[in-house]
Protein backbone atom coordinates (compact mmCIF):
# COMPACT_ATOMS: atom_id res chain seq x y z
CA UNK A 1 0.00 0.00 0.00
CA UNK A 2 1.23 3.56 -0.97
CA UNK A 3 2.27 5.78 1.55
CA UNK A 4 0.61 9.05 1.93
CA UNK A 5 2.68 12.44 1.54
CA UNK A 6 2.05 15.93 2.41
CA UNK A 7 1.75 17.75 -0.81
CA UNK A 8 3.76 21.26 0.14
CA UNK A 9 7.09 19.14 1.10
CA UNK A 10 9.23 17.24 -1.80
CA UNK A 11 8.28 13.43 -1.27
CA UNK A 12 12.41 12.68 -1.31
CA UNK A 13 12.79 14.73 1.69
CA UNK A 14 9.78 12.61 3.48
CA UNK A 15 11.13 9.90 2.31
CA UNK A 16 14.34 10.66 3.95
CA UNK A 17 12.39 11.42 7.08
CA UNK A 18 10.72 7.84 7.25
CA UNK A 19 13.56 5.76 6.25
CA UNK A 20 15.78 7.24 8.72
CA UNK A 21 12.96 7.33 11.43
CA UNK A 22 13.01 3.27 10.70
CA UNK A 23 16.79 3.26 10.58
CA UNK A 24 17.13 5.28 14.34
CA UNK A 25 13.92 3.37 15.54
CA UNK A 26 15.28 0.03 15.06
CA UNK A 27 13.14 -1.00 12.18
CA UNK A 28 15.86 -1.43 9.95
CA UNK A 29 18.59 -3.03 12.34
CA UNK A 30 22.34 -1.62 11.85
CA UNK A 31 24.02 -4.02 9.41
CA UNK A 32 20.73 -5.43 7.46
CA UNK A 33 20.23 -4.89 3.99
CA UNK A 34 17.77 -2.85 2.38
CA UNK A 35 15.12 -3.56 -0.12
CA UNK A 36 15.99 -2.51 -4.04
CA UNK A 37 15.15 1.06 -4.97
CA UNK A 38 12.83 -0.72 -6.84
CA UNK A 39 11.16 -2.87 -4.38
CA UNK A 40 11.72 0.45 -2.06
CA UNK A 41 10.14 2.56 -4.01
CA UNK A 42 7.12 0.20 -5.19
CA UNK A 43 5.93 -0.47 -1.49
CA UNK A 44 5.85 3.63 -0.95
CA UNK A 45 4.07 4.42 -4.36
CA UNK A 46 6.79 6.75 -5.60
CA UNK A 47 9.17 6.80 -8.77
CA UNK A 48 12.09 5.24 -8.33
CA UNK A 49 14.12 8.39 -8.70
CA UNK A 50 12.53 9.78 -6.36
CA UNK A 51 13.40 6.43 -3.93
CA UNK A 52 17.14 7.17 -5.74
CA UNK A 53 17.54 10.26 -4.47
CA UNK A 54 16.01 9.70 -0.72
CA UNK A 55 18.95 6.82 -0.32
CA UNK A 56 21.61 8.65 -1.84
CA UNK A 57 20.76 11.48 1.63
CA UNK A 58 21.04 9.25 3.79
CA UNK A 59 24.52 7.70 2.32
CA UNK A 60 25.30 11.97 2.72
CA UNK A 61 24.17 11.29 6.25
CA UNK A 62 26.25 8.29 7.01
CA UNK A 63 23.41 5.79 7.44
CA UNK A 64 23.26 3.77 4.59
CA UNK A 65 25.86 2.40 2.46
CA UNK A 66 26.10 0.60 -1.25
CA UNK A 67 27.63 -1.83 -2.13
CA UNK A 68 28.68 -2.85 -5.82
CA UNK A 69 27.34 -5.46 -5.62
CA UNK A 70 25.34 -6.54 -3.00
CA UNK A 71 23.10 -3.49 -2.57
CA UNK A 72 22.49 -1.06 -0.04
CA UNK A 73 22.48 -1.25 3.67
CA UNK A 74 22.57 0.04 7.11
CA UNK A 75 25.60 1.37 8.45
CA UNK A 76 26.92 -0.68 11.13
CA UNK A 77 28.04 2.49 12.91
CA UNK A 78 26.03 2.14 16.02
CA UNK A 79 27.57 5.33 17.10
CA UNK A 80 26.57 6.99 14.43
CA UNK A 81 22.95 6.08 14.67
CA UNK A 82 22.83 7.22 17.96
CA UNK A 83 24.51 10.18 16.84
CA UNK A 84 21.63 11.28 14.26
CA UNK A 85 19.12 9.78 17.20
CA UNK A 86 20.25 12.10 19.35
CA UNK A 87 19.89 15.20 16.98
CA UNK A 88 16.18 14.53 15.92
CA UNK A 89 15.24 13.95 19.09
CA UNK A 90 16.58 16.89 20.23
CA UNK A 91 15.21 18.92 16.99
CA UNK A 92 11.37 17.08 17.22
CA UNK A 93 11.32 18.08 21.42
CA UNK A 94 12.97 22.30 20.29
CA UNK A 95 10.11 22.05 17.75
CA UNK A 96 7.14 20.80 20.02
CA UNK A 97 8.29 23.46 22.81
CA UNK A 98 7.76 26.00 20.16
CA UNK A 99 4.45 25.27 19.39
CA UNK A 100 3.50 24.75 23.02
CA UNK A 101 5.06 28.33 23.99
CA UNK A 102 2.87 29.80 20.78
CA UNK A 103 -0.14 28.38 22.91
CA UNK A 104 0.60 30.00 25.83
CA UNK A 105 2.39 27.70 27.46
CA UNK A 106 6.03 28.90 29.77
CA UNK A 107 8.49 26.21 29.67
CA UNK A 108 8.23 25.86 33.36
CA UNK A 109 4.74 24.50 32.91
CA UNK A 110 5.86 22.02 29.83
CA UNK A 111 8.57 20.90 32.30
CA UNK A 112 6.28 19.98 35.02
CA UNK A 113 4.06 18.29 32.65
CA UNK A 114 6.93 16.04 31.46
CA UNK A 115 7.95 15.10 34.85
CA UNK A 116 4.46 14.28 35.29
CA UNK A 117 4.66 11.92 32.27
CA UNK A 118 7.35 10.23 33.23
CA UNK A 119 5.92 9.36 36.95
CA UNK A 120 5.45 5.46 36.82
CA UNK A 121 1.18 5.30 36.75
CA UNK A 122 0.95 3.99 40.07
CA UNK A 123 2.46 6.76 41.84
CA UNK A 124 0.99 10.01 42.04
CA UNK A 125 2.90 12.97 40.77
CA UNK A 126 4.17 15.82 43.33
Amino acid sequence: MAEAFDGGRPIYAQLVERLQGRIIGGEYPPGSRLDSVRDLAGAAGVNPNTMQRALAELERRGLVYTERTAGRFVTSDTQRIEEVRRETLESEVRQFAAHMQAMGCPPGQLAQMFAALAQPSDQPAE
